[in-house]
């Protein structure tokens, strides 16, 4: 059901089944999938990709063009998967061709009132950013990670996947998996593993003692972060996550959080 006071540009693709509410304005290049529901006064434009069965509230801008000064109209890209609620006044905006070209989003998120995905940005699956978290420029968040309202990700930083980020929190360095990391720009720090996300899941009791060791390696020890590394590999016995946990660490540009 398209409302008729929306405005559709003639060249938009939209699929059956798809809700569009009073006033909404779809811009030429979109393609909406089957299912999605696009509330009122939203704006959907530039060559945005929406997959099926997301619920968009009203007054969210997907699409728009980055705010990036070296951005001049060129082709790139928003890309949006399946089952992700868009709540109000949330923006995400299309990629720009000094990054990767596109940002992307997952499937099964939820963009809370006001928060915001700036370009070139990639958000996994089953993450939530709660009202006014704010992505920067290339950002990755990873999949199940939740951010606290109000927290602010500097550009390139890197979110892990199953992390906290705690309400207000400022992120300027990478956040390894798994981890919970609280506080402001000067004092951000890892406060513990993200335990409830974790038994939540159903991660093993073997993995999380895992976890736990390199944890308490990476925060607690003292070491050198090389030295907490080789540490970490010749105490632990070998586990999926912990040897992500490991990698994550290991590929960090930024440099990680502790």
């Amino acid at each position: 059901m398209i409302h008729p006071t929306a405005i559709l540009h003639p060249g938009a693709q939209i699929a059956q089944g798809v809700e569009i509410g009073p006033y909404a304005v779809i811009g030429e290049h979109v393609r909406i999938g089957r299912g999605t529901k696009v509330g009122p006064h939203t704006v959907i434009d530039g060559w945005t990709e929406i997959g099926e069965d997301n619920t968009i509230f009203h007054m969210a801008s997907v699409g728009a063009v980055p705010q990036d000064l070296k951005y001049r109209g060129e082709e790139t890209y928003l890309k949006i998967g399946n089952g992700n609620t868009i709540r109000e006044f949330a923006s995400l905006h299309l990629g720009t061709v000094t990054g990767d070209g596109e940002t992307t989003v997952g499937d099964g998120n939820l963009f809370m009132a006001y928060s915001h995905v700036a370009h070139d940005c990639h958000v996994g699956n089953g993450v939530v950013m709660a009202n006014a978290a704010t992505l920067a420029g290339h950002v990755t968040v990873e999949d199940h990670a939740i951010l606290g309202g109000l927290c602010a990700v500097l550009q390139f930083t890197r979110i892990g996947t199953h992390v906290m980020v705690g309400g207000a929190t400022s992120v300027t360095l990478d956040v390894p998996p798994y981890t919970i990391v609280t506080g402001d720009r000067r004092e951000s720090r890892l406060r513990g593993l993200n335990l409830i996300g974790l038994k939540r899941r159903d991660f093993p009791e073997a993995t999380i003692s895992g976890l736990k060791k390199a944890y308490k390696i990476l925060a607690l020890s003292g070491l050198k972060l090389s030295e907490a590394v080789e540490r970490m590999k010749s105490d632990i016995p070998p586990c999926t996550e912990v040897d992500y946990f490991i990698s994550f660490i290991e590929s960090s540009k930024r440099g990680v959080c502790r």
